[in-house]
């Protein structure tokens, strides 16, 4: 099969994954203060349970690389607010890169959905040094979406956006509360498998409710903030202004 052949054929099953219904949830977040940030954590520990998969303290660090093209697409529908629009980047937890994820997010108005694909560390060393023939190799069809994106839309590796999270759940409604804290970024897409080359791009806390159909009344009042408003924030955004 031909290059032509083949990237005609991927960006076929491209529009298909696309057609594939996503599950959306809704997404409200408030910036905080450091004083609001330790009041809701009591608060929220009180009521709620702590994610399971964040250990016994609920606390962990989240590492994400976000991609964009060369005119800073993603960057500017979302300064834009545009309603309908998408972020790829490549995510793992902790110090440990060993589970890493290529995710794709769907923003949609307040709504909110994303697609998921496991990368081992080499592929994510390929990715980085833009080797991306193996996306074709795959029977995944994000990794084969990516690889559209990049040929097509230029898409590569831009921005590290890391930060601490607690999280706490509340099964009713299916919510998630999690509280953003310690927001560090990199200059290099090369460090991201590097955590130790990171520096710090913000003091403020991020609160984060994501649920499915409703929010129960006990979750709308106990991270209810005097005076704070739901409104956009971009973690992205904050990092690229350190370039």
């Amino acid at each position: 099969m031909t290059k032509a052949v083949q990237t005609t054929t991927t960006a076929a099953q491209t529009m298909m994954i696309e057609r594939k219904p996503v599950s959306f949830r809704h997404e409200l977040k408030q910036l905080i203060t450091q004083a609001e940030d330790r009041i809701l954590a009591e608060r929220l520990g009180r009521l709620f349970e702590h994610d399971s998969h964040a250990g016994p303290t609920g606390v962990y660090r989240v590492n994400s690389l976000y991609f964009d093209t060369p005119d800073d697409k993603a960057l500017n529908q979302k300064i834009a607010g545009v309603s309908r629009r998408e972020k790829f980047r490549l995510r793992y937890y902790g110090n440990d890169p060993s589970f890493l994820r290529l995710e794709k997010k769907i923003k949609q108005g307040g709504l909110c959905a994303k697609r998921s694909a496991r990368l081992t560390v080499e592929q994510a060393e390929q990715l980085l040094d833009g080797r991306t023939d193996f996306l074709l190799h795959n029977e995944d069809p994000l990794l084969i979406e990516l690889y559209c994106k990049i040929k097509g839309e230029l898409l590569s590796p831009r921005t590290i956006v890391s930060y601490e999270r607690e999280a706490f759940v509340y099964s009713p409604g299916n919510v998630r509360v999690t509280l953003d804290r310690g927001l560090r970024t990199g200059l290099r897409s090369t460090d991201f498998l590097n955590h130790g080359n990171w520096m710090a791009a913000a003091e403020t806390t991020v609160l984060e409710v994501k649920y499915d159909a409703f929010l129960p009344d006990i979750v709308r009042m106990a991270v209810q903030t005097p005076d704070r408003k739901t409104g956009a924030y971009s973690k992205y955004a904050v990092c690229r202004r350190f370039e």
